[in-house]
């Protein structure tokens, strides 16, 4: 209601007292809240200490904002792409069973270090054979798949240790490594330190008993790897001037007995490890850093040779003599894989 007068208003009559109505409305809107909370109210001055109402839910916005980001970080991340060095396919591997650690960790290293490019490298337990079968399985595979003279196979390596025999003219040889082997010794015959010499009588079957040696009253067991093995073949290339170990007395090393001299062949490493740490008075050999490991390791001795250590040290320093130079074989020159390319 407005009250006005103008000049010339010359009535005597009072203006009556105004009636004044007062309502409380029921009609409210839903947003009406929402206009409560963020409308800024020009009529009245406010003072803050930190920051003003909608300041704050500012804060609490962009604090959810990055805790839901490091949410999808940490617990959803997209896939990882693998590095751009990787190579996608499958590789099989032949060979070495004193190197099939090594070659076994690179590969499982590899397989975690290329997830999601594609990479195949199967390995069951009878993928490593031994040098001279892991030759002549690459050489099949290259004859299999019909490798023409100079192209080159691309999924297929063979390991072994030392150059391979003559027979393959098609294989390409590269060395990558060195090992160094050890004889290994049951911890009943009382031995740790042996001359090469007598080493030499030992495999040729002159020492019967280790107490011929200096050793305990233990009839010898010799463990032989079967001829195939790479270790066996370095072992008579490098300690036994050249000269194969006699033929076995028993087929099967279950049937040493433990009171007489006997002599047995075995397929792989761990085989050998397990028949040396079994039999009282066994002597066999192995690739050195194998044996720290191997669940029998607490029952052998790893033999010094002349008092020099089994180690890559010894090899360097003292010129210990059972190592040998292992290589990797392919079936021709491998062809080089094409680089990846980011998408």
């Amino acid at each position: 209601m407005i009250l006005e007068s103008w000049q010339g208003d010359d009535s005597a009559d009072p203006f009556p007292k105004p009636d004044i109505v007062g309502a409380v409305g029921t009609d409210r809107r839903w947003f009406d809240p929402l206009v409560k909370v963020f409308r800024f109210k020009l009529t009245r001055t406010e003072s803050h200490l930190f920051a003003s109402r909608p300041a704050w839910f500012a804060i609490a916005f962009l604090t959810a904002a990055v805790a839901l980001q490091a949410f999808f970080t940490l617990f959803l991340r997209e896939e990882r792409r693998p590095p751009l060095d990787c190579v996608g396919g499958t590789l099989r591997l032949h060979g070495s069973t004193a190197f099939a650690p090594a070659v076994r960790a690179a590969a499982e290293d590899y397989l975690k270090r290329c997830e999601g490019a594609g990479v195949s490298i199967p390995l069951a337990d009878d993928t490593f054979k031994g040098s001279t079968d892991g030759v002549t399985d690459l050489d099949q595979a290259g004859k299999n798949a019909r490798i023409q003279v100079g192209a080159g196979l691309a999924d297929h390596i063979a390991f072994t240790d030392g150059l391979a025999s003559d027979g393959h003219p098609r294989l390409v040889p590269k060395p990558v490594a060195f090992s160094v082997f050890t004889l290994v010794v049951n911890k009943d015959a009382g031995v740790e330190n042996l001359r090469l010499a007598q080493i030499r009588d030992l495999f040729a079957g002159r020492v019967t008993n280790w107490s011929q040696v200096g050793g305990n009253d233990v009839p010898v067991h010799l463990v032989n790897r079967d001829p195939g093995s790479g270790t066996r073949s370095t072992l008579v290339a490098k300690v036994l001037d050249g000269r194969e170990p006699p033929q076995f007395t028993v087929t099967d090393c279950a049937a040493l007995k433990s009171g007489q001299y006997g002599r047995c062949e075995v397929t792989s490493t761990d085989t050998m490890l397990n028949t040396s740490a079994s039999t009282p008075g066994a002597i066999g050999y192995s690739e050195a850093t194998g044996v720290a490991g191997h669940k029998a390791a607490d029952r052998l001795v790893k033999l010094k040779i002349d008092g020099r250590e089994p180690t890559a040290e010894g090899v360097e320093d003292t010129n210990y003599p059972y190592w040998q130079t292992e290589f990797a074989y392919t079936y021709g020159e491998a062809p080089a894989a094409p680089s990846r390319r980011p998408s």
